[in-house]
């Protein structure tokens, strides 16, 4: 059970369709989860499977043809429960987001206004929430310049944002989203477009700023391999649904539904691992058709007659772990993750095991 005094955000049951020339594109197929506080949850899956309009939704920013055909946002503070999606964009942009909910998109370029200094878009997004004047302003910039790591903030206050690299601009947006103390942010794949050692820079840079401000984080992203230096919680994805749900460890360590074996089995281990890289057999569904069974079926090596036909629930593994798989029925053949998964499991685990006994 989760207790409703740590819960930030609710996700319950979640159904969008998008109305195309072509057709509708059912694109989120109901989707629950929840973040409580302190807590990074993860959202993981390929391009597609519905992680961005996900969060989208929650920040009320979907496009025009987006339907929401049920569902609940339900955002808690201080005891309050507020269904976002009963509320109004203005209501919203003057109540939750920004001063409460904050997004990093996965592109810096397009965050950033081009014809504006850096130091101008920080205290604009100060001054549009709270009632402070221009000195105070200033000042506070500065600070959150410096708390992203910018190393001359005044200097960089002067400047505009071509003049600034990557992971300069990544940084100076996660100041904006810090402008205003949210109690929660979103960052939507913020390091996909940074080349590694930045990326790294960067994962380090949301890590702390989530440890020393205490607040809660919405983490979307394709590579697993940032999910083990970041989460607490992963959110498997695929096709508009969360197909399991769990801590890192359970995702990692135990996982169940043969989606999340194949996204496992295709992290590379290492630059010294000559093997051939692992990927999951034929393409995503189209959501412009109707999904009669599992999504999943198609791809699945380990797909049963009931997976054609009706979708899988969400069994319970445990207190904290789901799996929408016909494999954890009762009636189902007791079947394993694919033996050189278990094997990097192991593997993972004894790295693991090493790592704290060198740091003892």
């Amino acid at each position: 059970m989760v207790d409703n005094a740590e819960l930030m955000i609710e996700i319950k049951d979640l159904d969008i369709t998008f109305k195309m020339a072509t057709g509708d594109v059912h694109a989120i197929r109901g989707v629950d989860f929840c973040l409580r506080k302190n807590e990074v949850l993860a959202l993981v899956g390929e391009s597609g499977c519905g992680k961005s309009i996900t969060v989208k939704t929650i920040m009320g920013i979907l496009p025009e043809n987006a339907v929401i055909n049920s569902g609940e946002v339900i955002y808690h503070e201080n005891g309050k429960e507020t269904d976002l999606l009963k509320k109004h964009f203005s209501w919203r942009q003057k109540n939750i987001n920004g001063s409460n909910i904050s997004m990093v998109f996965q592109d810096p370029m397009t965050s950033l206004n081009p014809t504006m200094t850096i130091g101008a878009q920080l205290i604009t997004a100060i001054r549009d929430h709270e009632k402070v004047g221009k000195m105070e302003s200033y000042a506070r910039s500065v600070e959150l310049l410096q708390e992203v790591g910018i190393t001359d903030p005044e200097r960089t206050m002067e400047q505009y944002p071509h003049q600034l690299s990557g992971g300069m601009r990544q940084r100076i947006v996660i100041a904006i989203a810090l402008s205003c103390n949210p109690r929660i942010l979103i960052c939507d794949e913020p390091t996909t477009a940074l080349d590694v050692t930045i990326q790294n820079r960067i994962l380090d840079l949301i890590q702390n700023i989530q440890r020393s401000r205490g607040i809660s984080v919405i983490f979307i992203t394709h590579n697993l391999g940032v999910v083990t230096k970041i989460a607490d919680y992963v959110g498997v994805m695929y096709a508009g649904k969360i197909v399991e749900y769990g801590t890192v460890f359970d995702i990692f360590y135990d996982p169940k539904h043969p989606y999340t074996w194949g996204l496992l089995s295709a992290i590379p281990e290492g630059s010294d691992d000559k093997s051939d890289l692992y990927s999951i057999p034929g393409t995503p569904p189209n959501l412009a058709e109707e999904i009669k069974g599992d999504a999943f079926a198609p791809r699945n090596p380990y797909a049963m007659t009931v997976d054609f036909k009706a979708e899988a629930p969400a069994f319970k593994i445990s207190d904290t772990h789901y799996a929408a798989t016909w494999l954890l029925d009762d009636r189902a053949p007791k079947t394993e993750m694919p033996a050189a998964l278990r094997e990097r499991i192991e593997r993972m685990k004894q790295e693991g095991r090493d790592y704290v006994k060198n740091e003892e």
